[in-house]
C-alpha cells in the first residue's frame, strides 16, 4: 500500500503502461479546484485494501503536456484507468469516493 505517486512524460511508459497492476492516472493541475477535492479521496483509496490492487498516480498536465495531449485530456481532473498498457476507462470531473471506488473496481 502507498500514497499516490507523481508520474512525468518521461516515466509514464514505465510507471503506467508497463505496470503489472492496473493504474489509475489522475490528470490534474495546480490551479484546478476540483482536483484538490479529488486528491484526498485518491490518497484514502491508495491507503486502503484497494491500494494493493491498483496503482494510483498523478500527472500534472502543466508540467507534462505530452502525455495529456496524447490521451486527449481536455479538462481536469480526468481520471483514466490503464490495464496491461491499454486505456480501459476514463472520467472527467470531481467525483465522490463511492464513485471512485466503483470506477476502480470495475477495471480490476
Amino acid at each position: 500500500m502507498g500514497a499516490t505517486k507523481a508520474v512525468t512524460d518521461a516515466t509514464f511508459a514505465s510507471d503506467v503502461l508497463q505496470s503489472k497492476k492496473p493504474v489509475l492516472v489522475d490528470f490534474w493541475a495546480e490551479w484546478c479546484v476540483p482536483c484538490k477535492k479529488v486528491d484526498p479521496l485518491l490518497a484514502e483509496i491508495a491507503n486502503s485494501e484497494l491500494g494493493e490492487q491498483v496503482e494510483i498516480v498523478k500527472v500534472n498536465i502543466d508540467e507534462n503536456p505530452q502525455i495529456a495531449m496524447q490521451y486527449g485530456v481536455m479538462s481536469v481532473p480526468t481520471l483514466t484507468i490503464f490495464k496491461d498498457g491499454e486505456r480501459v476507462n476514463s472520467v472527467a470531473g470531481a467525483k465522490p469516493k463511492s464513485f471512485l471506488v466503483n470506477f476502480i473496481e470495475s477495471a480490476l
